[in-house]
């Protein structure tokens, strides 16, 4: 009896795209973008402050990148968008403080 081609390979063995490591990176923008923006914000106790810097870098970074996998079909636009610009927010806040109580 002959070996069918679907008999070896019933399913399709290419990875999908939603299974990317790619696709992480609009919610790892997203996750430290609200980092970021909380910790520059007046309620929030002073502890988070010194995290505003590194955790807006990394979601601009992480934002950056996930745009551009998502432009490719690899992600949500939508989260890494709204990681990115959360973290604008929170690194441009950050810095805007600095500069205000530097002088």
């Amino acid at each position: 009896m002959f070996k069918t081609e679907e008999w070896v390979l019933p399913e399709r063995t290419a990875p999908d795209p939603a299974d990317s490591p790619a696709v992480l990176l609009g919610t790892a923008a997203l996750f430290f973008g609200a980092i970021a923006a909380l910790a520059v914000s007046v309620p929030v106790p002073f502890f988070l402050t010194p995290f505003a810097a590194p955790a807006g870098g990394l979601a601009l970074a992480f934002g950056a990148a996930g745009i551009h996998y998502a432009r490719r079909g690899v992600g949500r636009l939508w989260v890494a968008a709204a990681g990115t610009a959360l973290g604008f927010v929170g690194l441009g806040a950050f810095i805007g403080f600095l500069v205000m109580f530097a002088a």
